[in-house]
This record gives structure tokens, sequence and C-alpha cells, in this order.
């Protein structure tokens, strides 16, 4: 089975076309105001308008009022919507959209009850915890600790990049994984070379 790509926090058009040249499946828009790589109404419009068929666009929220992800819908033609904070699944699934779950992985961690918790979820993204940042924190958590029950709703993300991917599809064969800092020149601006070499190191991890 063919790993799925979301490449998460695209803030610029530049970034859309080259995501889409080297084959990602999804893209992700930041909603949450505390994130480096936010994008407003406008520009998020924009940038789902320069996607083709068949590539999603993801919309990422940290506990925000319902108001506010109404008002995102209203305005910018989301797929499915990914949320990172202390959501409860009934507010995940009232949007009437497909959604993604990010539950922060730590030691201790029963992640079957989480699965349980969310079963509602169309997939589950693993990422690092880190006390002070919902996400896109760089680093890798211990994929050891993801039971091998799970790979088929997991979305992988933490710490991935060209390097490291192939081994992770390796261990856990994920259905999906995400890259946000793997990818960048800095925060919010992807680089090309690295989407292209992140989408290598896939392909290798799919045929090994």
């Amino acid at each position: 089975m063919r790993t799925r790509v979301k490449f998460c926090g695209l803030t610029r058009l530049v970034d859309i076309d080259a995501a889409v040249a080297v084959g990602v499946d999804a893209v992700g828009l930041v909603f949450h105001a505390a994130s480096p790589r936010v994008v407003a109404l406008e520009q998020a419009a924009q940038l789902t308008a320069a996607l083709p068929a068949f590539v999603t666009a993801v919309g990422l929220f940290v506990d925000a009022p319902p108001e506010r992800v109404r008002a995102v819908l209203k305005t910018v033609p989301l797929g499915a919507l990914q949320f990172h904070g202390q959501e409860p699944a009934e507010y995940c699934r009232s949007f009437g959209r497909p959604w993604i779950k990010a539950i922060a992985v730590r030691p201790g961690i029963d992640l079957e009850a989480e699965a349980q918790r969310y079963i509602g979820a169309s997939s589950l993204l693993f990422d690092t915890y880190d006390p002070a940042l919902a996400g896109g924190t760089g680093r890798r958590f211990n994929w050891d600790w993801v039971p091998s029950s799970l790979a088929a709703r997991c979305i992988l993300a933490g710490g991935l990049q060209a390097e490291n991917v192939s081994e992770a599809i390796r261990r856990l064969r994920p259905h999906a994984v995400d890259v946000s800092g793997g990818i960048e020149q800095t925060k919010g601006l992807k680089d090309r070379e690295k989407m292209t070499a992140f989408m290598n190191g896939v392909r290798d991890g799919d045929q090994s």
C-alpha cells in the first residue's frame, strides 16, 4: 500500500504548486493564531483555489470556538478538519466534515484508549508532546509506542524529514505521514528540494 503524504503549514502559492508537483495527497493550512504558519482567510482561499482535484485541503485548529471553525468553512473549501487541542469527539464531528484528531504522544499514554475516545475520527495523527506547543515541534517521539493495531488509522508526525521517513514507514507502516518543519527553509516557507527529497524517502519506505 502506498503511504499517503500531507505537507502542513503552507503559506505561499509557490509552495502549493511545488507540493502538487511532487505528488502530495493533502496540504495543511493553519488557523491557529499562535502559530508562525497561520494563514488569514483570504490567503487560505487563494491557496485552496490553486489545488487540483484529489489534493485535499486540511484546516488545522487548536481549541477554536465553534464559530471560528464555521467562519473558516464559509470562506475556505476545506476537505477535512484537523484538531490539535483538547477538543472532545462531539465537538470534532459537529462540523459535518471528515476530521483528524491529533494525539500528543508521551510516555504512559494509552493510544488504544485514545483511539476509542475518538472513534469517529477519519484518522488519528500521532505527534510529539510538548507542554508549550500544540504541534510543529520538529522532534520525533519513540515510534515503538505506537501499537501495530493502530497503523491503518495512523498519520505519523513529529520530526519527520527526508533522512528518517523511510525508516518510519518501514517500522510502522502508517496510513500516512505528515511533515512541516522537515520541508522548510524557515517557519512557513517551504523548500522545494526538501519536498522532493521527502517524497523520495516515502517511496523508498514503501518499496522496502
